[in-house]
């Protein structure tokens, strides 16, 4: 969970950075793809977790 919190901050910083300097567009890019990522690592733990432990 808190490698998933980390790389929320640092996407979100880096959008920001993105967004607010001129010329710097890629940063964005690059922040939407890292949360991306964050989003589908947590999706790939939490499903595994739930196949383990199947709600009766």
């Amino acid at each position: 969970m808190v490698l998933f919190l980390l790389l929320v901050l640092v996407a979100i910083a880096l959008g920001i950075i993105g967004t607010v300097t001129e010329g710097l567009g890629y940063l964005l890019l690059i922040g939407v793809a890292l949360f991306v990522a964050a989003l589908a690592f947590i999706v790939m733990r939490w499903s595994r977790r739930s196949s383990r432990h199947p709600i009766r």
